[in-house]
Order: structure tokens, then C-alpha cells, then sequence
């Protein structure tokens, strides 16, 4: 496997990836799949269920009420696992559903255990993405509580950024941004033309703008300012195990 995939890059984060790490990375890859944009990865409820490497595309977990509601409370992009918890748990406590067309890579809960028998200082970096992914739903928590709209969702579309980034998708000039008004008015916990009031606010200010599937940056480090964005919860700063 290559640096430059999405999850390799990712990983590289954390730890520097030896020519065992790369190998044994390519072999969780064997099992390539393709879901059409609408189409459930995961279903809430079910056992004994895959995970999967996302390589493209754009997917979201939600959680499905009793009264047949659905919360959607994460959204993942290329470079990121999907559905640990699914090979960890009984039974899978959410649903992944598909924003885009995607491809990803099946992992069976035997894939992981082998994979990380074989490279201990893998099995360090997946724990560190899943920690990291914590970390983002508590600063997700935050904002909920502590931030208004319009910082909830600067906050929120600069935490994609640095995401895309790092794999490589994304700039701090613009990114391809495939969610609708009312996915992202879903995650953050507003409505849906609340987000639309939010987003014309912030273009009148010259700050970023959202327009036909792009997230354009007019002044980033404004933007960064304005929704009190500090990446070092992501933990971007480099490997740490080498």
C-alpha cells in the first residue's frame, strides 16, 4: 500500500509507517466494495457486522429512533474507519448510511485481530484515530452547548478542512463539500434555514462561502478567529511514534 492513500496518510499522523505497517495495511484492503450515494453501510441494531476503510466518497452514522426519527451525529470522509465499534460491540449501536458513491475496503473483526497481532504499533494508531474521533464528538458537544450557530458551523466546516487536509482532498483555500443544507443542519443540531441565514452571513462578511457542492475560503484565518477554531484537538502535529 501507498503513503498517499487516504488511510495510510492518516495513520502517518500518528506513527511512521515501516514496510511491514504498509503491508500488512494493504492486506485489510483485499475486500473492496462499492455502495451507490443512499444506501445503508451499517444497520443499527444487527450483530456481527464488518467495519470498513473509507477510500472515497462521503458517508454519515445516524441513530434511529423508536418513532422512526433519525439523528444523524457524525459525518466521515475518505481516510477514516468506519464501524469499530460494529466488530467490538454485540450488536452495531448505529447506523452508516452514504452520502456520495463510495468505495471502501471490508474489514471482519478476524482482518483486525490479525492485523494487529502482526504490527502492534498499527493497532497504536487505529486506538489513536478512534480517540481522535472521540475527541472531535466531544468538541461536537461543546459547540452544542457553548457556541451560537454561525460559530457552531464555522467551527464545524474548518474541522472538515483540516480533516480533508490531511488526506490529502482539501486546502485552506476551498474543498468539495458534498452535504446538503439539511445534513448539516442535522449534525449541528439547527434548522435547516438557520443554516442558510448562517451561510449568507458569512459570505456577506467575506469570510467563506458554500455554493454548488464547494466550501471556498475568502479569509481562512478570519474564519478560524471568528468560530475560536483550535485544531490541536485533532492532534495534527505529527508522528509521535516513530
Amino acid at each position: 500500500m501507498s503513503l498517499d492513500s487516504p488511510f495510510a496518510r492518516k495513520l502517518s499522523t500518528f506513527v511512521t509507517l515501516s514496510g511491514n505497517d504498509l503491508t500488512v495495511l494493504s492486506d485489510l484492503h483485499r475486500r473492496r466494495r462499492r455502495f451507490l450515494s443512499g444506501r445503508d453501510m451499517m444497520s443499527q441494531g444487527e450483530a456481527n457486522q464488518a467495519a470498513y476503510i473509507l477510500a472515497s466518497g462521503w458517508v454519515c452514522y445516524y441513530v434511529l429512533l423508536r418513532n422512526g426519527a433519525k439523528q444523524i451525529v457524525e459525518i466521515q470522509v475518505p481516510g477514516d474507519f468506519l464501524g469499530l465499534r460494529s466488530v467490538l460491540f454485540r450488536t452495531s449501536d448505529q447506523s452508516i448510511t452514504t452520502i456520495t458513491e463510495v468505495e471502501a475496503s471490508e474489514v471482519l473483526a478476524r482482518d483486525l485481530l490479525d492485523a494487529f497481532s502482526s504490527t502492534p504499533r498499527l493497532a497504536t494508531a487505529v486506538l489513536w484515530a478512534a480517540s481522535r474521533d472521540q475527541a472531535m464528538m466531544a468538541e461536537h458537544l461543546v459547540g452544542m452547548g457553548r457556541r451560537d450557530a454561525a460559530q457552531r458551523l464555522a467551527h464545524f466546516i474548518l474541522e472538515l478542512a483540516a480533516r480533508l487536509i490531511l488526506v490529502g482532498q482539501g486546502s485552506k483555500s476551498r474543498f468539495a463539500c458534498p452535504l446538503t443544507q439539511y445534513q448539516l443542519a442535522d449534525v449541528l443540531g439547527i434548522s435547516a434555514v438557520h443554516v442558510n441565514r448562517v451561510l449568507r452571513e458569512l459570505r456577506v462578511a467575506g469570510m467563506m462561502t458554500f455554493r454548488d457542492g464547494h466550501v471556498t475560503f475568502e479569509d481562512f484565518d478570519r474564519l478560524v478567529v471568528y468560530a475560536d477554531f483550535d485544531i490541536a484537538y485533532l492532534d495534527h502535529g505529527g508522528p509521535l511514534l516513530r
